[in-house]
């Protein structure tokens, strides 16, 4: 996991370009426009434990050590490890009833971003993919998905020009978006007017999308590199009451990195917090990963909802599967994909609502499972993203961002 490097730049400006050539209104769907116009995932690498987050168990034997806190939703609670959350919690809708039948990591997480299970056939784009190709962006410089602190799953058949950026480390600079050493603004100029003036040749005597395409890569490149956009990368430009509020760490900076991001226009940022695969020691891990989440998602949806920005963006919090209610031998929890959680806020989304239910243990669920494609297909609604309409493979496979049967959660919208 590295940084943007030189030929994740040159493969994004070189989709980029070919991208705008092949573009047509027709391509980007025509379904119902929904509240939201761009998304933010917060990805809890590794298999969040529900019962020791958002669905705590007070009176049972899965408990575990730690206490449940009442929250403004009446009859609702979360874990004492999200104080600030729970605070925030009349803005977000719980999903408490999710279950897939996916158990390993890599297909699990497959799964929850795409709707569809791994075939080794067709690679399916990723829901940032999918928002990002939904809506041009013409008057932004960035890319319109990034992916911050892990590595997306990817664009897929949509091509790497619609592939998020990987930015691992928000609290570094992005490489390669200054001059190389040795070259300044004006030997920079020189080069871009010498190559301009060769592949104006070039392209006399090899008219062809191939060759306007690359042509297009160079305009993007000098475009961004010189876009005052770019200055979003930059968090410590922010308050340092702001900073502290949202974490000092990585994910708590990258949270803060993805509201940067939004305001300047980028359609779909991914922000991921790994380490949640609690095997063993389960309570000691989830205190330190949940105190970073709590910050970082409480600032998030205060700071959206202060700047205006909460019903243009969908906050979505996921992870691939959930953790077993029953301890094992390590004080740990293992895999668990029969009962779990998953939230959502803002856009159309309406706060304070809860979705499904498990039993009294957590063992099941009782009341509306909810499986990937479901969570999927809510997401694109509130996203206007069309779910019905057919995009084609190279082979020329007719696929839809997610199967016919998916259907949105309609009790979470008005």
């Amino acid at each position: 996991m590295t940084d943007w490097t030189r030929r994740d730049f040159v493969r994004w400006t070189v989709g980029a370009g070919l991208g705008g050539l092949l573009w047509t209104p027709e391509a980007w769907g025509k379904g119902p426009r929904g509240g939201a116009e761009h998304l933010l995932v917060l990805r809890m690498a590794g298999g969040m434990s529900q019962t020791d987050t958002f669905d705590p168990k007070p009176n049972s034997r899965s408990a575990g050590p730690l206490k449940a806190l009442e929250t403004p939703v009446k009859g609702v609670q979360v874990s004492e490890l999200l104080p600030r959350v729970a605070e925030q919690l009349g803005h977000l809708a719980l999903i408490r009833s999710m279950v897939t039948r996916e158990g390993a990591h890599d297909r699990a997480n497959y799964l929850l971003h795409t709707g569809y299970a791994p075939s080794g056939t067709v690679e399916h784009p990723d829901l940032g993919s999918w928002t990002a190709y939904s809506r041009p962006t013409p008057k932004l410089h960035l890319p319109p998905a990034i992916c911050i602190g892990g590595r997306p799953l990817g664009a897929g058949f949509l091509g790497v020009e619609h592939a998020p950026l990987t930015v691992a480390n928000p609290l570094k600079p992005v490489e390669n978006l200054t001059y190389a050493p040795g070259v300044d603004a004006e030997r920079f100029d020189r080069r871009r007017r010498l190559l301009e003036a060769v592949e104006r040749k070039f392209r006399k005597e090899h008219p062809g999308r191939d060759t306007a395409g690359h042509s297009s890569v160079y305009a993007k490149a000098d475009r961004l590199i010189h876009s005052p956009q770019t200055q979003a990368f930059d968090v410590s430009q922010e308050p340092e009451a702001v900073r502290q509020s949202y974490g000092m760490g990585r994910f708590g900076q990258g949270c803060l990195l993805a509201r940067r991001l939004l305001e300047v226009g980028v359609r779909s940022v991914e922000v991921v917090l790994g380490g949640w695969d609690t095997h063993r020691d389960c309570f000691t891990r989830h205190r330190a990963l949940c105190a970073e989440l709590d910050g970082g998602l409480s600032a998030l949806v205060a700071d959206l909802r202060q700047r205006g920005l909460w019903k243009s963006t969908l906050v979505v919090l996921l992870t691939e599967f959930g953790r077993t209610p029953r301890i094992n031998d390590n004080e740990g929890r293992d895999h668990f994909a029969g009962g779990w959680s998953a939230v959502l806020g803002g856009g159309p989304i309406q706060g304070g609502r809860v979705v499904g239910r498990t039993s009294e243990d957590g063992l099941k669920v009782v009341e509306r499972p909810v499986n990937a494609g479901q969570l999927l297909a809510t997401i694109y609604r509130a996203l206007g993203v069309d779910t019905e309409q057919e995009h084609y493979t190279d082979a020329g496979r007719p696929m839809r961002p997610l199967p016919p049967e998916a259907k949105p959660l309609e009790e979470l919208f008005a």
